[in-house]
């Protein structure tokens, strides 16, 4: 297939687009840059000029292809009702144009299990928690998304856990390395048994691959390899591999030792993929974040250099 891909160039998208053409697919993706234009060209993609909120670009790319990955998103947390919004734009923009085409088009977003409920065990059959804010912003994507197979579109989602993680800064690993970095500990909150769920960026580049390639009108993936990994056990394994010690801290001062990072440090979000490994025969086999930890630090350090 031709695939377009928002976010190309991104944390997670240049994985993606490694993934499509060692699979044999053509990809497409946006990039506002003339640096992502020349990274999309190096691995043998092609490029398509324009920004997220640009629905005429996005409509040209979708029109082009036989299907999308849609990755992009505007991390605005100043506006987030806004990022949002132009995320929907986004998602009816380009689910319009594969409707019209007919055929058997693709159509796969992004979302997040951080979206769900939390304090419980998350699987892909649960909805956003509408009782948050935060979540019933985002999580109206997927509904948006996912009524598109209504209109013959083999439309899904993927929700990625928010420690998705591999050689490079992003989601919650980035900023704890960052924060204990600047704060010269490695802290957690109380007792540090709220657990984020985990996956590596490369097996979340796969699961992508198989939803383009045969995920069935409707479907919700989790790329989770690790259902729930204590935050003390992450905390520990950072203050390790940089040497600085490794302490408690009350639920309240979290908000005056991570700032804005406060509702991360203290989520309790666990998932499952087994409906995902069942439904896609999807098997993760990356490191676990653990494992990952010393080599997300090391890509920090060399950035610094």
């Amino acid at each position: 297939m031709r695939v377009f891909v928002t976010g190309s160039t991104g944390f997670v998208g240049l994985a993606v687009v490694k993934e499509l053409l060692s699979g044999g697919h053509q990809v497409l993706g946006l990039t506002r840059s003339d640096k992502g234009v020349e990274q999309l060209k190096s691995q043998g993609a092609e490029a398509l000029y324009g920004t997220i909120d640009d629905l005429e670009v996005l409509k040209k790319g979708a029109s082009e292809c036989d299907a999308v990955i849609h990755l992009a998103f505007v991390h605005n947390f100043a506006d987030f009702a806004g990022s949002c919004a132009t995320d929907r734009a986004a998602i009816t923009a380009m689910g319009s144009v594969l409707a019209a085409a007919g055929g058997d088009r693709a159509l796969v977003i992004t979302s997040g299990t951080m979206m769900l409920e939390r304090g419980k065990l998350g699987n892909e059959d649960d909805g956003a928690d509408m009782t948050s804010p935060m979540s019933a912003a985002r999580g109206a994507s997927e509904p948006l998304c996912l009524d598109f197979a209504k209109q013959g579109v083999r439309a899904s989602v993927v929700r990625l856990p928010p420690t998705t993680h591999g050689p490079g800064v992003s989601g919650f690993m980035g900023t704890l390395v960052t924060v204990a970095l600047q704060k010269g500990v490695s802290a957690y909150v109380g007792e540090g048994q709220n657990r984020w769920c985990a996956g590596h960026r490369d097996d979340a580049a796969k699961l992508y691959r198989l939803a383009v390639e045969k995920a069935k009108p409707g479907s919700i993936f989790h790329a989770v390899a690790e259902e729930g990994v204590p935050l003390k056990d992450i905390a520990t394994e950072v203050g390790k591999q940089l040497n600085i010690p490794v302490v408690s801290i009350s639920p309240e001062t979290v908000g005056d030792h991570f700032g804005w990072f406060q509702f991360g440090a203290a989520a309790d979000n666990a998932a499952s993929s087994a409906k995902t490994r069942e439904r896609l025969g999807w098997t993760p086999t990356g490191v676990t974040v653990i494992e990952d930890v010393s080599v997300i630090i090391d890509f920090m350090k060399s950035r610094e250099v």
